[in-house]
């Protein structure tokens, strides 16, 4: 039986931020569709996603020997810097609530217990049937457990979070009105769900939102005014008489942080008046106001392409097609600000190609924020280079945006892809039990062909691949491609289907030896 875990240590804190920024990307479309409160803009699911990944992208730049006071104060720092609209700032206050008791202790009980309290102080007017609601229940339902099983903390207080998620609609009248539990419950559901996963090595690819039901009412219609947002730097007693004022100014109010900087949302008929407060409060950055009854559209002018590329060869072969190319390791994901950066280099109508499933989180939350500022963003499904490459093949400035992504999508998905790579740990595959520096074969993200031999396996997954027909192969070469690897698969190629033409590139790319694609 496995031993009980007795703190949350730094690995464990970057593998939960990173697993609750993921589910909540993967369960941000059906949280919106949920959102009626306290104003119907369909866009709480987004907002916690962006909050979560901001903290997750936070702590994995961290060096890999800080302590886990660090750890946890730079958690707490990057949800603050990133929250994301009344519910994000709330969850930001939640988590700086778990990281003043866990950065020096392990009760978790008590971080738990503090981040209800935190965020329910935070709330300037607070309603029950809420993210708050859903908090408190799960702190209060772990209070007699045995605070020296973490697994058994954190699976009490996951299962009372999705409890007290379904009691929402008996709290709060809009709720059970419109058919639906609340948005920013469902998404602190699923915080504390992906913090039991990492604590009970019991992962999961889908954390449930409860669906509308079938007694769903014309949802609530969102008022005139404007959503804004700011950090501030401030002292204390600046913030206390800011939170008065912005309290008899509108609503929907949540001031969060400490020490000097703070995140302020609030809802109100006018825009300018709570800006000019923050101003008399200290000085006041990053503003967001949104309109709250209408999205306008302000985008720049032009039409572009983002592609993401892990190598200096793979990057040219974008930017010679014109592409703004973010670039990264492999292995690793870009940054939020990098994706975000490149979006608004490369036009108000931008086609994102992530080129890796890892990616996609990442351009999607880029994609939305772009969106707020009046971009039209698609991000494309392409999960490898190959299909970026065939994608930005097909791209047509001169057609219609729609009819441009349709072609670019389609010219991905008949674009099968593999890879070849070394394996640097035993591990059970598809294709078997592959040791350190076995050679495997890749195709459509599984695992084909174990083999000793680069060259052996390189031409089994192209045989393979082009078994199941297509005309044109393409291969990337790697930094560790060894000498005359390409010249032998193209020999093997005009003997078995020398139907079939071939393009090679130089892609730089380290970690993978060769990539292939098949159209």
């Amino acid at each position: 039986m496995r031993a009980q875990m007795k703190i949350l240590d730094p690995p464990a804190v970057r593998r939960w931020a990173r697993l609750a920024a993921d589910a909540l990307g993967r369960a941000r479309t059906e949280i919106d569709a949920l959102n009626v409160f306290p104003v119907a803009d369909g866009d709480t699911g987004t907002n916690l996603h962006l909050t979560m990944l901001s903290a997750a992208e936070a702590v994995e730049s961290l060096p890999d020997d800080v302590d886990a006071a660090v750890v946890w104060q730079t958690l707490s720092y990057g949800a603050l810097v990133g929250a994301r609209g009344n519910s994000g700032v709330i969850v930001s206050q939640a988590l700086r609530g778990l990281a003043e008791v866990l950065k020096d202790g392990s009760d978790l009980r008590a971080g738990l217990l503090r981040a209800a309290v935190l965020a329910r102080e935070a709330v300037a007017r607070p309603v029950e049937g809420t993210v708050l609601s859903v908090l408190e229940s799960a702190a209060r339902a772990v209070q007699d457990v045995d605070g020296e099983d973490l697994r058994e903390v954190a699976r009490q207080a996951a299962g009372e979070a999705r409890a007290a998620l379904r009691r929402t609609p008996a709290q709060l009248d809009v709720l059970a009105r419109s058919g639906v539990v609340d948005a920013g419950g469902a998404g602190a559901a699923i915080v504390l769900e992906t913090l039991a996963a990492v604590l009970t090595d019991s992962y999961s690819d889908h954390y449930d939102v409860p669906a509308p039901t079938s007694r769903v009412a014309p949802m609530a219609e969102v008022g005139a005014g404007y959503e804004v947002m700011y950090l501030l730097d401030a002292d204390d007693a600046a913030v206390a008489a800011l939170r008065e004022e912005l309290d008899a100014m509108g609503d929907s109010l949540v001031v969060v942080g400490g020490g000097g900087l703070w995140n302020v949302h609030v809802h109100v008929a006018e825009a300018g008046p709570a800006v000019e407060a923050g101003v008399r409060a200290g000085r006041p950055h990053r503003i967001r106001i949104t309109y709250l009854a209408e999205r306008t559209h302000r985008g720049s002018a032009g039409r572009g392409v983002v592609a993401v590329a892990a190598g200096d060869g793979i990057a040219a072969l974008f930017e010679e097609c014109g592409a703004v190319v973010v670039r990264r390791e492999p292995g690793t994901r870009p940054t939020l600000p990098a994706m975000l950066a490149a979006i608004r280099q490369a036009g108000g109508e931008v086609a994102v190609l992530p080129n890796d499933e890892g990616v996609r989180s990442v351009a999607a939350a880029a994609a939305e924020i772009a969106r707020e500022d009046g971009a039209v963003v698609s991000v494309l499904p392409t999960k490898a280079t190959v299909q970026g490459l065939a994608a930005l093949a097909v791209h047509d400035p001169l057609r219609r945006f729609d009819d441009d992504v349709v072609a670019m999508t389609d010219a991905a998905g008949h674009t099968r892809y593999g890879h070849v790579t070394v394996a640097d740990r035993e591990a059970m595959t598809s294709a078997g039990l592959c040791r350190p520096g076995d050679v495997l074969g890749m195709i459509d993200g599984d695992v084909a062909v174990i083999g000793g031999s680069l060259d052996r396996v390189a031409t089994m997954v192209v045989d393979r691949m082009v078994a199941g027909g297509g005309e044109l192969v393409t291969l990337v070469t790697g930094a560790q491609a060894p000498s005359g690897l390409t010249a032998r698969l193209e020999e093997q190629l005009r003997g078995t289907r020398p139907d079939v033409d071939l393009v090679v590139y130089d892609g730089e790319q380290g970690g993978y030896p060769l990539l292939i694609g098949v159209e």
